[in-house]
């Protein structure tokens, strides 16, 4: 797996410090997620005819996002928010000793951590399913599976969490690429599961939940070789009277609730879900999984990449390229993330049938996750803009803003769940449409209020060419959709037709559209170049 900087960890800051570094380290970073997120439509497909959206399919679900959920929390979210700008203000500080003492106790103070609380949900697996989905308590068998998968599952949070402390290592010192292309094993691991391990249990279901275990020690142990390079390896130990490990967990803290607010939306869904039709926590999944392709390879990916440069700007007191820094992601993001949810509106049901429409999904489970699909690319923009504008508070360890928005948003979010479903529940039956409608609503005004706070404080300064770049990005996007609308057949058409005939179709349409929204954007002037200065975007 090829590095981005060779140079030791002793050496000088291995970041990429300029707009041309970033780019081509979000390329790779985006490009080893993009494989990583093929490989999960792939095991979505293999999922949804294996188990398609029934009681079972519903019970693996939510025994896989709980950790899942966490997982994000510690390993992508406020672990790492944390962790990073005070592993940048010791390396600036150019001790290596000092560095690899302040990661062996925090090795040691979050594994310790993680492991009590798997511990305990082990031990109360009932209590923990009666809390996430309590609309299973009154369906006695299904809510035993759930339970049951949880203990399974629920040590995959301990794993995949010290994963991404090593991940977050790996980028802090400039090697992206192995981080992104862990959670291959992931996707391997279930389609295995799904394909191959599934005859070997009495209720088939249960490969999945050992799927996901098997791939929390598969991706850990991937990691170490590489920390070892660098001579990186932690070896944990227990000290929470350390000053490092009290600076993060000072900063994490907070950070747990700000960073995650909108997979703290996604779990409320699922909880609320619970007391909706079966079916409704799987159509939620399939929708959702979509929408993480384009927030995931890019959103992610760009999020990934300026964190550990907005915290060593930030340690170094250089304002203006923080500044700079947070402008190129902004732009970046939108020029992906407009299109993508404006398509994925559009090709909700044409998507989902040609990926998921096969043995156990059935062409009710496919209109019903395109309810959802839609509601939720409403808010992928929002969700893309929350991953680049988080980190600029957490790399100048202001932990107290992001908490106060995402408290605002969350209630916001739970009183338009209300708003939402009931209307839809009762007049279309769709009420979990209004569940993901309420968390795309939501999300906007989370983006909304981190944007208006960098922009008050000065701390995102807006720069030139912004004018040209959005109206270059409204008429590209809308050539697009032209496009989009004029090509594609209707549903019915899209269910006639055999696997084949679906992904030529599909992958014909999405040429074009990305083709129509490309050339609009060339004819106005837009280049590749264009990229890497953010003052042209």
């Amino acid at each position: 797996m090829q590095d981005t900087n060779p140079e030791s960890p002793a050496g000088a800051d291995n970041l990429p410090d300029t707009t041309h570094g970033l780019l081509r380290a979000s390329a790779l970073v985006g490009s080893m997620t993009m494989l990583s997120r093929i490989l999960g439509l792939v095991r979505d497909m293999v999922i949804a005819g294996f188990v398609g959206a029934t009681a079972n399919a519903d019970a693996f679900f939510v025994a896989f996002k709980i950790p899942n959920f966490l997982r994000r929390l510690f390993a992508e979210g406020a672990f790492s928010q944390a962790f990073v700008p005070v592993l940048a203000d010791y390396k600036q500080e150019g001790s290596i000793a000092a560095v690899k003492a302040l990661i062996d106790r925090v090795a040691g103070v979050l594994g310790g951590t993680l492991l009590l609380i798997t511990s305990f949900a082990i031990l109360a697996a009932p209590v923990v399913a009666a809390l996430f989905a309590p609309g299973f308590i009154d369906q006695p068998l299904k809510y035993q599976l759930t339970s049951e998968m949880i203990r399974i599952t629920f040590p995959y949070l301990l794993l995949i969490s010290m994963t991404g402390f090593c991940g977050a290592i790996l980028n802090s010192f400039g090697r992206f690429a192995v981080p992104a292309f862990t959670p291959v094993f992931l996707n391997l691991s279930l389609i295995f599961a799904a394909t191959v391990a599934a005859p070997w249990f009495e209720e088939p279901v249960y490969a999945l939940a050992w799927g996901v275990l098997f791939a929390g020690f598969i991706q850990l142990l991937f990691q170490l070789p590489f920390l070892y390079r660098i001579d990186l390896v932690p070896r944990p130990l227990w000290d929470t009277r350390d000053a490092g490990v009290r600076r993060i967990l000072k900063l994490m803290v907070p950070a747990l609730f700000g960073v995650s607010v909108s997979q703290i939306n996604l779990l409320l869904d699922t909880v609320l879900a619970s007391f909706l039709p079966t079916g409704s926590v799987s159509w939620l999944y399939y929708s959702d999984r979509l929408t993480e392709l384009p927030l995931g390879v890019f959103g992610i990916a760009i999020a990934t990449v300026i964190l550990p440069n907005l915290s060593a700007h930030q340690a170094a007191a250089r304002e203006g390229k923080f500044s700079l820094t947070l402008d190129w992601a902004i732009r970046s993001v939108l020029l992906i993330a407009v299109p993508a949810a404006v398509a994925l509106v559009v090709l909700a049901q044409p998507i989902l049938i040609t990926l998921f429409q096969y043995g156990e999904l059935t062409p009710r489970d496919v209109a019903m996750s395109s309810y959802s699909l839609q509601a939720y690319s409403l808010g992928l923009v929002a969700f893309m803009l929350v991953k680049v504008l988080a980190p600029a508070y957490y790399a100048r360890k202001d932990t107290v803003t992001p908490v106060k928005i995402g408290i605002l948003a969350m209630v916001v979010n739970m009183v338009l769940n209300l708003l939402f479903v009931l209307p839809l529940m009762y007049f279309w039956n769709v009420g979990h449409m209004g569940l993901a409608l309420a968390t795309s609503v939501a999300a906007f005004l989370n983006a909304g209020l981190l944007l208006r706070g960098l922009l008050r404080d000065g701390v995102y300064r807006i720069r030139d060419g912004w004018g040209s770049y959005t109206l270059r990005l409204v008429l590209a996007t809308a050539a697009m959709t032209a496009v989009l609308l004029s090509l594609n057949q209707g549903s019915a058409q899209w269910l006639a037709w055999d696997w084949h005939h679906r992904a030529l179709e599909l992958a014909l349409l999405c040429a074009a559209g990305a083709g129509a929204y490309l050339l609009v954007h060339m004819l106005l002037g837009t280049r590749l170049r264009h990229l890497r200065t953010p003052s042209e975007l």
